[in-house]
């Protein structure tokens, strides 16, 4: 359990796997920064489970893309309290599109926010967390995908590279602070039934895809977010660069 005064930031909070794990870090005893981008709307129903479990929260709004905005959101969470995690769960799809249709402006913002943006994060993090800046650590869990294991052709091959990225960002972070009371970890979700796929301009994609999951369904929010809570917790104590499929066994 973490300490009563630890707060937890996760990022794109608002909705799908980040709202289910501000409520399941809540229930764990996790005071949680809800941090959204523009539905504020949701994001205060978020706040409102959230002290429903019995934990409280602060909103935050902040476009993981803008540095300034990123600053502004751990400002807001030292004033909230200690930081003992951070969930970098922000992330966007596009289009279907093959690499040859990509614009640029695609590719960079795909990168700002899912790459660059979990990296300032940790970033920040960090800085609050480690013992070598005299923090008391703390837990970091990154929102991978499967799509960095099977690359997205004809999809989305720049969101599976991103989420790549993120796999390299973790096992390199995790080493780099583990001596400093800070593990790292990520979870790679599968099909999940989350609003992202509509976002991407395919509502239905849930449906074309279950027959491709060995377990002929897909996974919730929920279940994504027990994995993540799970890895910030006390249970996963000697767990750090480690990666957890959540996948139904695709």
């Amino acid at each position: 359990m973490p300490a009563s005064n630890d707060v937890l930031i996760v990022t794109g909070a608002s909705r799908g796997i980040g709202a289910a794990t501000a409520l399941q870090a809540a229930r764990a005893g996790w005071r949680v920064v809800i941090n959204y981008r523009a539905d504020e709307k949701a994001a205060e129903a978020v706040l409102g489970q959230v002290r429903k479990a019995g934990s409280d929260g602060i909103l935050v709004q902040a476009d993981v893309a803008e540095p300034a905005d990123i600053e502004a959101l751990f400002a807001a969470a030292d004033s909230f309290g200690a930081l003992g995690g951070l969930v970098n769960n922000a992330g966007i799809v596009d289009i279907r599109a093959r690499v040859d249709e990509m614009s640029f402006e695609r590719l960079e913002r795909m990168m700002r926010v899912n790459v660059v943006g979990s990296f300032l994060c940790a970033r920040e993090a960090v800085r609050r967390m480690s013992t070598r800046h005299g923090g008391k650590g703390g837990g970091i869990v990154n929102l991978s995908s499967v799509a960095a294991l099977l690359g997205g052709p004809g999809q989305y091959v720049d969101y599976a590279a991103s989420k790549g990225a993120i796999d390299t960002f973790t096992t390199g972070l995790a080493k780099e602070v583990a001596e400093e009371g800070i593990r790292v970890n990520a979870v790679r979700p599968g099909i999940i039934d989350t609003e992202i796929h509509a976002s991407g301009g395919e509502p239905d994609r849930v449906k074309q895809m279950r027959a491709a999951v060995p377990m002929k369904r897909e996974g919730s929010a929920e279940e994504v977010a027990n994995a993540i809570v799970w890895l910030l917790s006390d249970a996963a104590s000697y767990v750090t660069g480690a990666f957890i499929d959540v996948t139904g066994g695709r």
